[in-house]
């Protein structure tokens, strides 16, 4: 296995991201992941099959179960325990998609249509349900106290992010310290319990422990952060889903937070309709992004990304220098930067 784990930064491109690098690393391991995520999927009951089935065509860039993998890598864990670990922490971020698409009634994923528009959201909401049913037997097969409690916990934060956002949805009163808290048990919650749990896999101090969940819970930040300004700022194809869904669905994110910090009188008015009362016309989200350039919320929000991928790198002192440390850094710093 660390004949694989060579990483020089000197020799990476922007042709090929950290991401795309680490996956390639570890491509025989993913490889062991996708076909637990497969088995683990099946079901005697038809429609939990086909369902399953459609999410695993749909693809995705899998993160989270590949920070497990690389965190226990560079601790020098079991990675037959990892990869068992990493399906699980995806079936959770699977279950949360399947039903944050309900809520959020998306249409479009990856640029296929949700499982709730192809299934319904009677379905969905079951699926995900079994497959948060199904994380939890696995964590129990592990037989790891420890792992349980990290990732049961992190699936609680995150139901209890997404009933945040739920509450914050429409309401222009929202604060940074609100939409803070929202995103870290909303999606840096499950960033932080994937890092988390190589180290204890690893048998590794409570030191890194505590390290490398606040890389991940850090990590997790910078790329909703950026992913709230993708929104705004991506292209279709490239973000593989449709452009300004958060502003269709009045969702209070940074680069609104910093808009409206400067907002004139007009602007608020704007506002107001559009994402408080949801009175959304053609040309609207012209106008949002308009808005949002004349006072830089973009590139605000990008600078606060980039904040919390530092601190991500900073937590990583600990550990000793090592190539896949700094493939680590490189991944945060790229959960800032990334153009999709």
């Amino acid at each position: 296995m660390q004949s694989n784990l060579i990483y020089k930064r000197e020799t990476n491109t922007s042709s090929q991201n950290p991401l795309d690098i680490a996956s390639a690393m570890f491509e025989s391991d993913m490889r062991a992941v996708n076909a637990i995520i497969i088995e683990r999927m099946q079901s005697d009951v038809p429609l939990v099959s086909q369902l399953a089935a459609y999410l695993i065509a749909a693809g995705g860039k899998r993160i989270r179960p590949l920070m497990t993998l690389a965190s226990t890598a560079l601790l020098g864990g079991d990675m037959t325990r990892a990869h068992n670990l990493a399906a699980c922490v995806e079936f959770i971020h699977t279950a949360t998609l399947l039903h944050d698409d309900v809520v959020d009634e998306s249409d479009e994923r990856r640029g296929k249509a949700t499982a709730n528009i192809v299934f319904g959201n009677q379905a969905s909401v079951l699926v995900g349900d079994f497959l948060f049913s199904r994380a939890f037997q696995m964590m129990v097969d592990d037989g790891s106290l420890p792992i349980l409690k990290i990732l049961s916990d992190a699936s609680a934060i995150i139901a209890q992010g997404e009933v945040m956002q739920l509450s914050m949805m429409n309401n222009l009163d929202t604060n940074f310290d609100q939409y803070l808290a929202m995103i870290k048990a909303k999606t840096a919650a499950l960033f932080a319990a994937a890092c988390e749990v190589g180290p204890v896999i690893a048998g590794s101090s409570p030191d890194i422990q505590t390290a490398m969940a606040a890389y991940g819970l850090n990590m997790g930040i910078a790329f909703q952060i950026a992913d709230d300004v993708l929104d705004y700022a991506a292209t279709r194809e490239k973000l593989g889903k449709t452009i300004g869904d958060d502003f269709r669905e009045g969702k209070i994110t940074a680069p609104i937070l910093y808009a409206l910090a400067d907002a004139n009188t007009e602007e608020k008015s704007f506002w107001l309709r559009t994402l408080g009362a949801r009175e959304q016309n053609e040309g609207d989200l012209q106008k949002a992004c308009e808005i949002l350039q004349s006072h830089n919320a973009l590139n605000k929000g990008l600078r606060l990304a980039r904040d919390y991928a530092e601190a991500a790198v900073k937590a990583l002192d600990i550990l000793p220098p090592a190539p896949l440390r700094d493939l680590l850094c490189d991944i945060a710093q790229y959960a800032a930067d990334r153009d999709y």
